[in-house]
């Protein structure tokens, strides 16, 4: 008597498979995560610096002292785009006084070093 067998995997075999993607994934999406936000914060802190430049270089061609703020018409033309950045994390830039750091209304480390 022969036995007509086909090949196959059997449930507990496909179960294990199954389990095995779900632990991978499990610790791959918090990784991702922590770096979408480590790159959104990079992104972030890049932008304070552009805005920090062209503040300083509106300052230098409009003899302004500390203490001076211009406005984000002022410094725009001074940007190499010609267009104030966007915060990827959704907060807005506030271009502060002359002699102090542009910040980001997410705040927390999104500040300049």
């Amino acid at each position: 008597m022969k036995r007509n067998r086909k090949g196959g995997f059997t449930l507990i075999e496909i179960m294990i498979v199954v389990l095995i993607i779900a632990l991978l994934a499990a610790i791959a999406v918090p990784s991702f995560a922590r770096a979408r936000n480590r790159s959104r914060i990079s992104a972030c802190v890049n932008n304070l610096r552009i805005i920090d430049a062209a503040k300083e270089q509106w300052a230098m061609e409009n003899n302004a002292n500390d203490g001076d703020t211009p406005t984000e018409a002022q410094i725009t033309p001074y940007m190499k785009s010609g267009v104030m950045p966007t915060c990827p994390a959704s907060g807005t830039y506030t271009i502060q006084p002359i002699g102090t750091n542009p910040t980001c209304s997410v705040g927390g480390e999104h500040v300049l070093p």
